[in-house]
């Protein structure tokens, strides 16, 4: 409760500095506002920086960047959202846009790369070194959700006939240039892996021992090709720092840090949130960002596809009018069928899409997981229809047998809705569709028709009512 606390404190004195930091700005006090800004560390400078944007302006915002030490400008840089990033290179000079991809992380500056518009592309490759120049658009080339996009080639890569001493010697020399200096590279002739060491063995380890005696030769790698959402998943199995990547020879080509695949997690995730809602969204614009027409681009297409599933629940009912007719009482009872159907059917698809999201269910798993939902359903549907029975009768005032029919159409209802949300999206995953897809809303809509269909025909049965 207190570390809630101190955490909203700070949050809101952070506000305030910002709003300080505006009203600087109107004022046109450029260097207190400077001064301020360099209070915060560079993640903060940057959140401060797309405040400024929102709310002054891009020149204003240039005007602060570039009065930023040229240091802690580069690191800036590397946090801000794409878009902010877009806007302020194409503010800035040629020279002082070079000098910020010369400071940036590799992988950090072909993520920037991939955004910006070719003509500027163009004009940051013309100073660029030939060799660096070729790597880039090596780089540059790998399809977007690849393994090969995610990767650095800023690692240490040691032979193995080296010693202890020669290979912390060079950790020393090439460190700082290094994505990370915890797991080095062992390779044999060319680039070839054949083995990784940790910094941790060499430290310890006397210095005429050889790179090749310390090596795992049992080590974890993906392929430059490998699906990022393959890469995340081998990530969060072994819980890596990074992890090596190899062309189709088994050549080191370059190292994914796990900062890298927080952000692939990130996307994957709130992909799978959209999708369960029934939005279609392939840009990565935040919500704000993203224009009215773009938002119903998105949503129209499920809201269609699931409105033309509910017309045919209307026309369900349409055909049991007379039923309804001669029990009017019955009506009353379908939302609370078709709501409780959607929700243990959303229960069980949101548990199952999670499970196989971090492996604990697969494919094969299908009848496990249908009996275990079935238990699951017999047990709700029993309690659920027991509470239903008894406020049917003792506060609705309807008859035992108008109440026996909506108790045991609720257990058909729920059983149903638990075997439909455990076998959709092992179904899809089955037929290569993303499982997320079949989450709340068909769930919802197809159990909405099913649950009328089922009460109505045990209306039939049990009151003996004529169709």
């Amino acid at each position: 409760m207190t570390e809630s606390m101190d955490m909203d404190t700070k949050m809101k004195k952070f506000d305030e500095e910002i709003e300080q930091i505006l009203d600087l700005l109107e004022e046109k006090a450029y260097f207190r506002a400077r001064d301020e800004i360099l209070k915060h560390n560079e993640v903060d400078i940057a959140e401060i920086l797309e405040e400024i944007l929102e709310e002054s302006g891009i020149d204003k915002t240039i005007i602060i960047y570039r009065m930023l030490p040229k240091d802690i400008s580069a690191e800036v840089f590397s946090y801000l959202p794409s878009d902010d990033q877009r806007e302020i290179i194409q503010g800035i000079t040629d020279r002082e846009v070079s000098y910020i991809m010369g400071e940036l992380d590799f992988d950090d500056m072909i993520d920037v790369l991939e955004e910006l518009p070719a003509n500027i592309v163009d004009k940051i490759l013309e100073k660029t070194p030939k060799e660096e120049r070729k790597l880039i658009n090596t780089f540059l080339n790998y399809p977007d959700t690849c393994a090969g996009s995610l990767m650095t080639p800023e690692y240490i890569s040691l032979q193995e006939t080296m010693t202890v001493g020669q290979a912390l010697q060079h950790i020393r020399d090439v460190g700082m240039d290094s994505e990370t200096v915890y797991t080095c590279y062992v390779k044999k002739g060319g680039r070839k892996l054949e083995g990784i060491v940790s910094l941790r063995a060499l430290v310890i380890a006397d210095d005429d021992v050889q790179v090749s005696e310390l090596m795992n030769t049992e080590y974890v790698y993906v392929s430059v090709h490998d699906d990022q959402e393959e890469v995340a998943e081998t990530f969060k199995k072994y819980g890596f720092l990074a992890i090596p990547v190899v062309d189709n020879e088994h050549r080191l080509v370059g190292i994914i840090t796990f900062d890298d695949i927080l952000d692939v997690i990130e996307e994957e995730t709130t992909e799978d949130i959209e999708r369960m809602a029934g939005v279609m969204d392939d840009s990565d614009q935040e919500y704000l960002d993203m224009g009215v027409f773009r938002h119903v681009k998105n949503r129209l297409p499920w809201l269609a596809i699931m409105m033309v599933a509910l017309m045919i629940t209307g026309v369900v009912i349409s055909t049991f009018q007379d039923v309804l007719a001669q029990v009017i009482a019955l009506v009353a009872y379908i939302p609370l069928l078709s709501g409780t159907g959607g929700n243990a059917g959303t229960q069980a698809a949101s548990l199952i899409i999670r499970g196989m999201s971090t492996d604990e269910i697969d494919v094969k798993d299908a009848l496990r997981v249908m009996w275990k939902e079935f238990r699951v359903s017999i047990i709700l549907g029993l309690v659920l229809s027991a509470i239903n029975f008894g406020k049917i009768i003792l506060i609705d005032g309807n008859t035992p047998m108008i109440a026996l029919t909506v108790s045991i159409s609720m257990i058909l209802v729920i059983i149903f809705a638990k075997l439909l949300g455990g076998l959709l999206p092992m179904a899809a995953k089955r037929i290569g569709i993303d499982p997320a897809l079949m989450a709340t809303p068909m769930i919802s809509s197809i159990t909405d028709t099913v649950s009328t269909l089922t009460y109505l025909l045990m209306a039939t049965l049990i009151l003996g009512l004529a169709l």
